[in-house]
């Protein structure tokens, strides 16, 4: 796992600052400690920062073709390099070394930009072809590996793995996006190919960008997209087994390295299931990591420990600490952007504990999103039936109304809380799943917003992400197109970010079997009854799993990797969420209502509501503004917080 950086004048060749390009390099040391290196021409930068896992001895980059002229920088993991190299190999390409990374560039010569297809693997690189004068940026299709770029306004471009690697050019203008604001406090992150700044872009999972000398950049182009094309149905039973050798295959592919390899555990199905698959496919015991709560509400361990047990792993766990406060602004620091989904804390601890015995770790991510696990998703399917009984034209004013008209009731037990749901069923679907999967729903945003702020929007509103999505989605069966919908924001924006972001502030690198991209897409093309059934989700890897796992760990109620933080903002983080919420910072910014924040604090820690989710959203944003930002209050923002 590695970093990159680069620099690309496309009009000019002008020389480019070898300190400039060591000082993009060096932000990003921490995803790779192991090496580093630069290539620089004229017009041309790359950066490189390498940490060890295959080929620990001749796989240094920027890595080059035979005569030099193709030369490329590259973050992630193509898993199936090896059957690769005999195929080039065959075509007459000379490799000198063992390491996935050289596939690229002769991939690149027999196939140009099609390469691409042919990887099977979690990566982002810079490909630079001197005698095309190209610079070729690609990302893998789920957007497990992060990529950055800009066009700065005097013309040459500037990319990274993260945004702290641009936000070293002095040329990179700062200016904060009203709509990424907008998103951020809708979905707690901010969507491809948005960034929070309005010069910056991620490049979108499963797109390229080929940037040429002395040509105009055609913009981003895609490669790939989740399928979801229904073929003839196999029966359970033989869907069943399809599914563990494919399970079993992806996992064995990425216990290929040069390095100790262990796995994550916290007691869930997904994390059970890669842990059982490893257990089958190796000798020796696995290494497996977990994280405990001392509040047993929020607690899995003790399930980590069965499967632990039963497969004989060598497992390790810590408990987090609920006064460590400090990692707040460390995480702003981490993420670059606003980023407020609090289980980022748990992760970052995880990952810590796992570096200390593996550098590689294996993960579950994905499989809630493919294989329907989210309880979302039954509350969803639930209320399209009832919306499909009426057009929208006549559910909108009853429904709504009632909506209006039905007190909020945290407090009360679920059956008596229909607010939610009289809103969900005024709404059209895509519509209703925004307001379901939003970390603060349309009328809150309104209230938070200053009438100033609100302006700025334009009346842009943060649903229309999905709408952009559920516009090209492959199906629309309402199971089928909230997963597409999941895959293309969710589990990339949030989920691989998080991630990302947390181990490779470790220099770990996390493998994610059940994102492999075959898997997935055979996984998609499945009756939607294999995955939701009757309430239960997961049917079919469940019923997979059955001789692997105990019933207690694949049919106990999800948890997920939740944090106590209502506890913690009436508790041991009373007074640094009141100081953040209520400070200056927020309030020089002139974009947030100052009396619904005082508002939202007071209900949240007097106990007559639970506001533990926006609270954090605005913790983490104000933690981005001092730490990213360089904010700083002014005389006039302390006197108006003040009062």
């Amino acid at each position: 796992m590695c970093g990159i950086a680069g620099i690309f004048d496309g009009k000019n060749k002008r020389a480019i600052d070898r300190s400039l390009i060591e000082r993009m390099n060096s932000s990003l040391h921490h995803r790779g400690p192991d090496a580093g290196g630069v290539h620089l021409e004229p017009g041309l930068a790359l950066g490189h920062r390498r940490l060890s896992i295959i080929d620990l001895s001749t796989g240094q980059q920027p890595l080059y073709n035979e005569d030099g002229s193709v030369a490329v920088v590259f973050n992630g993991e193509i898993y199936n390099f090896q059957e690769l190299v005999k195929e080039l190999t065959a075509c007459g390409h000379s490799f000198r070394t063992r390491c996935d990374t050289e596939v690229i560039v002769h991939g690149w010569e027999q196939w140009g930009a099609s390469c691409v297809t042919r990887f099977r693997g979690m990566f982002a690189f810079a490909l630079w072809d001197r005698n095309r004068e190209t610079l070729f940026l690609a990302r893998d299709r789920l957007g497990v590996k992060p990529l950055y770029y800009a066009q700065l306004p005097d013309g040459p471009w500037i990319f990274g793995s993260e945004l702290k690697a641009l936000l070293v050019h002095p040329g990179l203008p700062r200016v904060i996006d009203p709509l990424a604001v907008e998103d951020y406090f809708a979905y707690g992150y901010v969507p491809e190919p948005r960034t929070i700044f309005k010069s910056v872009f991620k490049l979108s999972p499963g797109h390229t960008l080929s940037l040429k000398r002395g040509a105009a950049a055609s913009g981003p182009v895609e490669y790939w997209d989740v399928p979801f094309k229904s073929v003839p149905a196999p029966s359970e039973q033989e869907a069943c087994e399809e599914l563990i050798r494919r399970l079993r295959e992806s996992v064995k592919l990425r216990l290929i390295s040069d390095v100790p390899l262990g796995a994550f555990l916290s007691g869930g199905v997904d994390s059970s299931a890669v842990v059982a698959m490893m257990s089958g496919l190796s000798a020796d015991p696995a290494v497996t990591c977990s994280i405990s709560f001392g509040d047993p509400a929020f607690n899995e361990s003790a399930y980590a420990q069965k499967v632990a047990d039963l497969y004989r792993t060598q497992h390790h766990v810590e408990q987090v600490d609920p006064d460590d406060f400090s990692l707040v602004d460390r995480l702003a620091t981490l993420y670059d952007e606003p980023y407020a989904d609090s289980s980022a804390m748990p992760t970052y601890r995880v990952c810590e504990l796992a570096r200390k015995t593996v550098t590689v770790a294996l993960s579950g991510d994905g499989g809630d999103e493919s294989f329907g696990g989210y309880r979302r998703y039954r509350l969803h399917v639930n209320e399209e039936r009832v919306r499909s009984l009426l057009p929208l034209e006549q559910r909108r004013p009853v429904f709504g109304l009632l909506g209006w008209l039905y007190p909020k009731a945290d407090w009360a037990p679920r059956v008596f809380r229909a607010k939610t749901t009289f809103e969900a069923l005024a709404r059209d679907s895509v519509e209703a799943y925004f307001h379901s999967v939003s970390m603060q729903h349309d009328g809150m945003r309104r209230k938070l917003f200053s009438e100033r702020f609100r302006s700025e929007l334009q009346g842009y509103a943060a649903v229309e992400v999905l709408k952009r999505h559920a516009a090209r989605a492959p199906s629309d069966h309402p199971l089928s197109l909230i997963q597409y919908l999941d895959l293309k924001t969710y589990l990339v924006g949030d989920i691989n970010t998080k991630v990302d972001r947390a181990s490779m502030a470790h220099s770990l690198e996390v493998r994610e079997p059940l994102m492999d991209h075959p898997l997935v897409e055979w996984v998609s093309s499945l009756p939607p009854d294999f995955k939701l059934r009757s309430g239960e989700g997961k049917v079919l890897l469940k019923k997979a799993l059955a001789p692997y796992l105990p019933p207690e760990i694949l049919y106990r109620p999800k948890m997920g990797f939740a944090v106590p933080l209502a506890q913690w903002f009436r508790g041991p983080l009373r007074e640094p969420v009141r100081r953040a919420v209520l400070g200056p910072v927020l309030a020089e910014t002139g974009w947030f209502n100052s009396s619904y924040l005082r508002r939202l604090l007071e209900e949240h820690q007097s106990g007559r509501r639970d506001h533990s989710t926006p609270l954090w959203t605005l913790l983490m944003f104000e933690s981005f503004l001092r730490n990213v930002m360089g904010a700083r209050a002014t005389d006039k923002a302390r006197a108006a917080a003040s009062r």
